[in-house]
């Protein structure tokens, strides 16, 4: 085994600690990856809020680093080389998902990077809070050049999953999408509707965060708590992706979609209620969409290079990985923290 060190749940609390962990020997297909920068998901505040589950919890599921050795079968990468990994490490490659390329919905259920189990030796996935990941070389990715690696790591998780439902959904010239939340996934949803040439508007709560909205491209904001602006952007969307991250009422947004246009629910799994006559008037469709397989995320970073979008971060010392969680229940941050695990390598880290 290879030893490592990372940020795990400590037992019965809600606070991370440094602790020695053990990563696999390399098989014949694996990379080893030290660990530069990891994005903060909601996912990993709501892992650590529900105590972790089965067994040992390290978060950490977009992240971006370094091939430090390679498995005796590989030849898409050598040391030295810059990658990318997302939120799953794995899948049965067998079933009618993955041949399709949507590892991401194999019927076998996908191997996550960090809550799930190995496929070949039944132990639980640890995840990106660690100096080290060694993972299957089909889910690495090259990280393209100019793309800064620290606001690319969010990119993995946060823009794959607005990625897929704009590019499966048409977005482009000719057609309007609107953004409901300006959060982690909201603010990359902006920046690729713009970069793929759709008419962009931002949907909030308030109009605080408007300037933002038009720096990062949108042509247009929609005040959610104004009766009068929501029903004045009645019917008006082609496409609505709704980054809300806490339940809420989908008959509002579903107003503003246009007719035959769809509302791509994406920020809070959960069950919802929907009225009938939402989506009978105007023949609307309610979707959802999450992370990407391996061709779709490769197309989002090839995108995401060639237009110049990343996350706007901030970055933190991962010792500082439990201050994040706490700023991101509070929403007290634009738009994703970002881990610097670096300080991983000094004694006092």
């Amino acid at each position: 085994m290879r030893t490592t060190v990372g940020w795990q749940l400590e037992e019965s609390s809600s606070t991370l600690r440094r602790t020695p962990l053990e990563r696999r020997d390399l098989r014949p297909d694996d990379l080893a990856v030290r660990v530069d920068h990891c994005g903060v998901c909601h996912s990993d505040l709501h892992a650590v809020s529900a105590g972790g589950g089965r067994g040992p919890l390290v978060p950490g599921h977009e992240f971006t680093g370094v091939v430090t050795s390679t498995g005796s079968a590989v030849t898409r990468f050598a040391v030295g080389d810059p990658v990318a990994v997302g939120n799953i490490v794995d899948a049965c490659g067998q079933c009618a998902m993955c041949l399709a390329g949507q590892e991401n919905f194999c019927r076998a259920f996908p191997t996550l990077t960090y809550g799930g189990t190995d496929r070949h030796d039944g132990t639980p996935t640890l995840g990106g809070f660690s100096r080290e990941y060694v993972v299957r070389d089909q889910f690495a990715h090259p990280v393209p050049e100019g793309l800064d690696p620290a606001a690319t790591a969010p990119l993995l998780c946060a823009g794959v999953t607005v990625w897929e439902p704009l590019h499966a959904l048409g977005a482009g010239p000719g057609s309007r999408v609107a953004v409901a939340g300006l959060g982690g996934l909201g603010h990359l949803a902006v920046k690729m509707a713009v970069a793929l040439g759709a008419e962009t508007s931002v949907i909030s709560r308030s109009a605080d965060k408007a300037d933002d909205a038009r720096r990062l491209g949108a042509h247009g904001f929609v005040v959610s708590g104004d009766p009068e602006q929501m029903a004045g952007a009645r019917d008006r969307f082609d496409i609505v992706i709704d980054t809300i991250s806490v339940p809420h009422d989908l008959g509002p947004y579903l107003r503003l979609v246009a007719m035959d246009g769809t509302l791509s629910h994406l920020g809070h799994l959960g069950p919802v209620t929907v009225e009938t006559l939402d989506l009978l008037m105007g023949r609307k469709k309610l979707s959802s969409a999450g992370s990407g397989g391996r061709p779709a995320t490769a197309a989002m970073l090839d995108f995401c290079a060639r237009h110049g979008i990343a996350a706007d971060i901030e970055v933190l010392p991962s010792a500082r990985v439990n201050e994040a969680l706490d700023r991101l229940r509070r929403n007290d941050v634009r738009y994703r923290f970002v881990l610097d695990l670096s300080d991983l390598d000094s004694a006092t880290g």
